[in-house]
């Protein structure tokens, strides 16, 4: 089983508003709104992928409802504790004439250390081992920096492969932990490791030097439209990335996390591992919102991926 963990979730509003323009009334051309946050969007993916997740994390007050209501209509099973408080909700503004892609995200409501521990031991009291547990995304006021080090830690002992995709203080004490797989990008792994990373020589270089010094397995090198690395102890595949019609890029790295869990559930190879999450990703990209791409629409872009040994 996939275990999805989000612990500041959202309720993503993507609004389309052509050549907007600061400081003068802007009229909404398209809206819609979609249950969000770095998990819950994994596991939207991983359900289009025809496989199955667990969604965990933390809500409150309507919002939380509203996303509750949302995530189990599309047949996901979940286990969110609810807060006092309200869910945060999230603005994505698309201009489909400048080609911009702007993200207004509120903090999201506190919460304590006492109900993220119960959250934790709720979830862990089902990991068994061979499972997947994915820790991405932001964490709520009142967390602890170390909380996805913590997480970490307590699946590990369950058997459990955890994939790490953060950002911040929170992804370095957690790459302390060893994590199974991290998926960092390009810019967030050059201010990890204080140096300008550009070529993809470079990024393997640095991620072997992470896996080495964490115990890290896998470390998959997202470079935006330029592709992404897939390192692993004895190899590694770069996938260039496809030139599709961009309706979103919010939600394309989870999108990519969701490929990499559903490809180890499987067992596929790295190179089928890194057709499959390219292709996925951009197919991601082509929707609106933080929607989820269509399985057929994914299944298309397979023969489209391009992929070298490095």
């Amino acid at each position: 089983m996939i275990f999805t963990v989000t612990l500041n979730p959202a309720l993503d509003k993507t609004v389309e508003i052509p050549s907007m323009t600061l400081d003068v009334m802007n009229r909404i051309a398209v809206m819609r709104t979609d249950p969000g946050g770095k998990g819950i969007n994994v596991s939207k993916v991983i359900d289009k992928l025809g496989s199955k997740s667990i969604a965990a994390g933390i809500l409150g007050g309507n919002t939380g409802r509203s996303i509750l209501e949302a995530v189990e209509k599309m047949g996901i099973e979940t286990d969110f504790l609810f807060v006092e408080g309200e869910t945060r909700t999230n603005l994505k503004i698309v201009d489909p004439v400048l080609h911009t892609n702007t993200d207004i995200n509120e903090p999201g409501t506190e919460v304590s250390k006492e109900v993220l521990d119960g959250l934790l031991n709720r979830v862990s009291s089902k990991v068994k081992k061979g499972d997947i547990v994915v820790l991405s995304g932001s964490i709520p006021k009142g967390a602890p920096k170390s909380i996805y080090a913590e997480w970490i830690k307590v699946c590990k002992d369950k058997g459990a492969k955890v994939f790490l995709d953060a950002d911040g203080e929170q992804f370095e004490l957690g790459l302390k932990a060893s994590p199974y797989l991290i998926k960092p990008n390009n810019h967030e792994l050059s201010a990890l490791l204080k140096q300008k990373l550009e070529t993809p020589e470079e990024l393997k270089a640095a991620a072997l030097e992470l896996m080495k010094k964490y115990n890290i397995s896998t470390v998959v090198v997202s470079m935006g439209g330029s592709g992404a690395l897939y390192v692993t102890e004895g190899k590694t595949i770069y996938a260039e990335g496809l030139k599709v019609p961009v309706g979103s890029t919010v939600g394309a790295g989870d999108s990519v996390v969701a490929a990499l869990a559903v490809s180890e559930e499987r067992g596929l190879s790295l190179e089928e591992t890194a057709a499959f999450s390219t292709a996925t990703g951009a197919a991601n990209v082509m929707c609106s919102g933080t929607q989820a791409a269509e399985y057929d629409v994914i299944e298309g872009l397979f023969s489209k991926v391009v992929y070298k040994e490095i």
